[in-house]
């Protein structure tokens, strides 16, 4: 048996699986439990949609495929996340930091904005240094109607994956974990997470891992500094469509639709080569500015 702060006595299992503060499980337990959902989940729908696609050999465009995995993902983290938070963790959906407000659009836009600015320094540092040749834009060799299809088909990708990446890691992960430790330590391990997930990319490495994880940190201060998850989202959706449509660079070791076509050259360990930016030292100060940004735009907020 044993005690706990109020001096009631505790079975020894009741302590391993029970909070201690509340009558729901521990935040480890909840977190395997949600995994569990969501995996059983995506593989229900995604192995059916995989023989949508093997079975008859459609030719469909990395796009495409693309878009049906983050469909299937939507569905599953969605799905899994909201189940958990109801009945796991015995908490309102609104509590995950979506709650709807004035401020819901303003932190998305300003969240896209900010990426955006620090892939653009991240873009000049490498033409300063010698590391990018422009060689022309989309609209030079392809049709209005193929650059508006490959546009529109690329932000609704990002925006998928700036909603699901976003709900499970600093939605879900982050806060889960904080519950059961404390923020810094929720950041760290929900961020380690975070790039554990992505080490299965086309040309990831130890140290796109590694870039991933800072990448993390960077989206879980936007949560930190508004505790919603909007600014993220935005920060997300902004640094992905900026980095692989605007700028040209590949989005996490991903190639799809880009408005630049340039040539990358320079040293792997600071362009990240393939992989793209998070895979080199070249991304650490854009998080910097990034991260300088999201602490001005939220500054007001903490003057009140």
């Amino acid at each position: 048996m044993i005690t706990n702060s109020s001096g009631i006595h505790r079975p020894i299992l009741s302590r391993i699986f029970i909070s201690a503060d509340e009558n729901r499980l521990r935040a480890g337990w909840r977190l395997i439990i949600q995994t569990i959902f969501m995996l059983l989940m995506l593989a229900c729908l995604g192995i059916p949609a995989g023989l949508m696609i093997i079975i008859p050999k459609n030719s469909a465009t990395d796009q495409m495929l693309m878009l049906l995995n983050e469909g299937i993902s939507l569905i599953a983290i969605t799905l899994s996340v909201f189940l958990a938070r109801l009945v796991i963790d015995k908490r309102s959906i609104s509590s995950l930091g979506l709650d709807i407000s004035t401020r819901t659009i303003r932190d998305m836009i300003f969240g896209f904005l900010i990426a955006f600015i620090s892939l653009a320094f991240l873009y000049s540092l490498e033409v300063l240094f010698g590391w990018v040749k422009f060689n022309s834009f989309a609209w030079e060799t392809q049709s209005p109607v193929s650059v508006l299809r490959g546009t529109l088909m690329a932000i609704i990708i990002f925006i998928l994956v700036g909603w699901n990446e976003e709900l499970l890691s600093r939605g879900y992960h982050l806060q889960v974990i904080e519950s059961g430790t404390n923020i810094s330590v929720g950041l760290i391990i929900s961020a380690t997470i975070f790039g554990l997930l992505h080490i299965l990319n086309p040309n990831a490495n130890w140290i796109s891992t590694l870039g991933i994880v800072f990448a993390g940190i960077f989206l879980g201060f936007g949560y930190v500094r508004t505790r919603n998850l909007w600014l993220p989202i935005g920060l997300h959706i902004g640094w992905n469509f900026s980095e692989g449509v605007i700028f040209g660079f590949p989005v996490s070791g991903w190639t799809g639709f880009q408005i630049t076509n340039n040539t990358f050259t320079g040293p792997l360990l600071w362009t990240g080569g393939s992989f793209g930016p998070e895979a080199g030292l070249i991304v650490l100060p854009a998080l910097l500015l990034g991260t300088g940004l999201i602490y001005i735009y939220t500054l007001p907020k903490f003057q009140k």
